[in-house]
């Protein structure tokens, strides 16, 4: 089996890049919003506040889960999901880092 391109880069820059296309669409972004103003959820929390679907919403937990931006704990027949503190402040230790990087020039472009 062949290298992919993934294999190329580092593991910093690959789980900067996933989470990254994890929080690329705006429907993540607002699950995201709505964790953080209130601290928990279940999927029907997001139902009536975002217009989409139940199973879209689920599509989408699953992909913020995954990254790890997430967590869920099974409470009865539904999730509870709440922003997994520990991976959010790697993220955003990564990207904060990332963006401190640049350093203003006067001369560019």
């Amino acid at each position: 089996m062949g290298v992919t391109k993934s294999d190329l880069f580092d593991e910093r820059i690959n789980n900067m890049a996933t989470v990254a296309k994890a929080i690329g669409h705006p429907a993540r972004v607002a699950i995201l919003e709505y964790l953080l103003n209130n601290k928990t959820c279940i999927c029907n929390d997001l139902v009536e506040e975002l217009p989409l679907s139940q199973s879209t919403i689920t599509q989408h937990l699953r992909e913020l889960k995954q990254v790890g931006l997430i967590k869920g704990e099974i409470e009865g027949p539904r999730v509870n999901y709440c922003i997994d503190e520990e991976a959010w402040n790697d993220a955003r230790s990564a990207f904060a880092a990332f963006f401190a990087r640049l350093v203003p020039k006067n001369d560019c472009c």
